[in-house]
């Protein structure tokens, strides 16, 4: 029964393969492979309980293929089956297989069409491969799929302004998570000297040993995976993200951002559960998390105008008390929640324009103001400010904007003496220094020696801030990004002696191409009007859809999506950082979170938006 697992990551996979090599324009054959693919999922996943349920419900575990291994470490995929994956698989397949079928008709005629089946399908096989993982390094494939996926169905309509806005918004909280997941990952290396699985978490007696001798990691493993959690289901204070996600098409938001994707930080926590169990401090963030979310989200749901807004407000409020749940123990009651809350809110989206309709002729004809009261009292100050703070969202996105991303972006453009010529020729000559280091270390002081790796780390970190900062020529931020992953993979291979060739190779091969391509592409931009400035949106898709599909795959490669070897790479970057090299790890975390923003904001301020040019159709700002 176990060998079966992996059919339900195949099947989506040749699905989104042939649904790729279709034409375009043959709707009927792109909706039919999209439906039938889904179709045949739901239903082997439905025998396969069925069967699985007959057999008294056994747990489920197969070591399906080793990517990379060597002494000190090896990473492979691992397929794991049980209660969870039961539930979530059921309705996941459900619910994509009904807005697949809705979305044939609903989407019948747009400009899109292929593009929102073919990357519903590869949705679809990155949902699978998240709930049936078995080790953090399977589930993170499909965590990331899901990210790239969430960005195109954001910005489906790509020649509006905010879409394509809010998809780099959506993206930027996402990559937080992803981070933290990594962090995750990268300390369970050093804390169990192995790729733990799902199913040696489940060993209580084993997981009590590791946290009674290693508190402090344990808690730092639990608290990243808190964090990927609260950003991957919208939870304080990450909140704002979903209703902003809302402006790709109603399908998509209904089984994204309604039902499946939003609830996937409460997989997470479910699956990690034996892990952070007897961690009472995590216990209780998490509990608070939901408390706060709850009251918040329900708050801001009862004054928005937006029917998607009031809904994702709804389903944020909902998944803070599924948190709660799922920390108190209650996990059956979570997935019942879970699963309630997943049919409601994909049916609510994909009703909501008709029972709007419904609303607004019967408010026209049946309007009825309020009469007015007395408001002078304490008690109504206190209700008329809750009113304001949760009509102006209490300010979440602000509190984002203005902590986070305003010191990164200040400090970048503080750094625009990195585009002359005598700064280029220094860091050319220091990058040069570190790589004889590194094939000459004996010759080099050992006070000086230990210090090289924080220097070229930071050095790499400046200049991917400078990248993501950049509003000039994209290929200066694109050459920015490229020479701070040289920094950083030299900054690794100096401190550890067990980071061979191999381990660099294997890390740069995908890179290094994608980065090359990426380059060419935006010289052949250049080309045809010499200005790709990233201080507007150039939207160059609709003349060049070639070139902007090569470009996106090379963002992809050249940021480690899982079609590279440099996904398997990054994984062996961050195990050979000792844990106790806390400075490194901080200067590597937060250059790996701005490297995929930084590109993939190039890709969307090149070749998505609307034209610049004034012979193309002008869209609204917003959907």
């Amino acid at each position: 029964m176990s060998q079966l697992l992996q059919f339900f990551i195949w099947i989506p996979f040749f699905g989104f393969i042939v649904s790729m090599l279709i034409p375009r324009k043959k709707e009927s054959i792109l909706s039919g492979i999209a439906i039938s693919t889904i179709g045949i999922n739901l239903a082997g996943i439905l025998i396969l309980v069925v069967f699985w349920l007959l057999n008294s419900s056994p747990t489920l575990d197969i070591k399906h293929i080793v990517l990379f291994e060597t002494e000190d470490i090896e990473i492979f995929i691992d397929f794991y089956f049980d209660k969870i994956t039961a539930v979530f698989a059921v309705v996941g397949a459900i619910l994509t297989f009904l807005v697949a079928v809705f979305s044939r008709f609903y989407l019948h005629r747009e400009e899109g069409f292929k593009r929102f089946f073919t990357t519903i399908l590869l949705f679809f096989l990155g949902y699978n491969l998240v709930i049936f993982s078995g080790n953090f390094e399977t589930l993170f494939i499909g965590w990331e799929i899901l990210g790239i996926c969430s960005f195109l169905l954001i910005a489906f309509y790509r020649d509006r302004y905010l879409p394509v806005k809010n998809g780099l918004k959506v993206l930027s909280i996402y990559r937080l998570g992803d981070i933290c997941l990594i962090l995750a990952m990268w300390m369970s290396h050093h804390l169990w000297h192995e790729n733990i699985t799902f199913l040696e978490i489940n060993d209580l007696k084993l997981v009590a040993e590791h946290i009674k001798e290693h508190n402090w990691y344990a808690f730092f493993i639990a608290l990243m995976i808190l964090i990927a959690a609260a950003a991957k289901s919208a939870q304080l204070p990450f909140s704002s993200w979903l209703p902003r996600a809302m402006e790709g098409p109603t399908t998509s938001s209904a089984v994204f951002y309604g039902s499946l994707s939003v609830h996937l930080g409460v997989f997470l926590l479910l699956r990690t559960f034996p892990y952070w169990e007897s961690i009472f401090i995590i216990k209780v963030l998490i509990v608070c998390t939901g408390i706060f979310t709850g009251i918040i989200a329900t708050s801001i749901a009862k004054v928005q105008s937006s029917v998607k807004t009031q809904i994702a407000y709804s389903a944020i409020a909902q998944i803070g008390l599924i948190f709660i749940e799922i920390a108190l123990g209650f996990h059956d009651l979570a997935l019942v929640h879970f699963t309630g809350n997943a049919f409601l809110r994909a049916y609510q989206l994909l009703v909501s324009p008709s029972v709007l309709g419904y609303k607004i002729h019967d408010m026209v004809f049946n309007f009825e103001p309020k009469k007015l009261r007395n408001t002078n009292t304490l008690l109504n100050k206190v209700k008329n400010s809750f009113y304001i703070l949760s009509l102006k969202e209490w300010n979440l996105d602000f509190i984002l904007y203005h902590f986070l991303w305003n010191p990164v972006k200040w400090v970048g453009k503080k750094l625009d003496f990195f585009k002359r010529k005598m700064s280029v020729a220094s860091l050319s000559i220091i990058y040069l220094f570190g790589l004889y280091c590194n094939l000459f270390q004996s010759s080099i002081p050992v006070d000086l020696f230990d210090l090289l790796p924080f220097l070229f780390s930071f050095l790499g970190l400046l200049l991917i801030l400078k990248a993501f900062a950049e509003r000039g020529d994209a290929l200066w931020a694109w050459s920015f990004v490229i020479g701070g992953q040289l920094f950083i993979t030299l900054s690794i291979a100096l401190l550890n002696e067990n980071f061979g060739h191999n381990h660099i190779l294997m890390y740069l091969s995908g890179s290094v191409v994608s980065a090359i391509v990426g380059f060419i592409c935006l010289k052949k931009i250049k080309s045809f009007d010499n200005n790709i400035e990233l201080n507007q949106f150039h939207g160059y898709t609709y003349e060049h859809p070639k070139i902007g599909f090569i470009f996106l795959l090379s963002c992809l490669g050249f940021a480690g999506l899982p079609f590279t070897p440099t996904f398997i790479g990054i994984d062996i970057l961050f195990s050979h950082i000792h844990k106790h090299q806390e400075i490194l790890i901080i200067f590597t975390a937060l250059s790996f979170v701005l490297i995929e923003l930084s590109i993939v904001r190039i890709y969307a301020r090149i070749f998505l938006g609307q034209h610049k040019k004034a012979y193309h159709a002008i869209a609204y700002r917003s959907s």
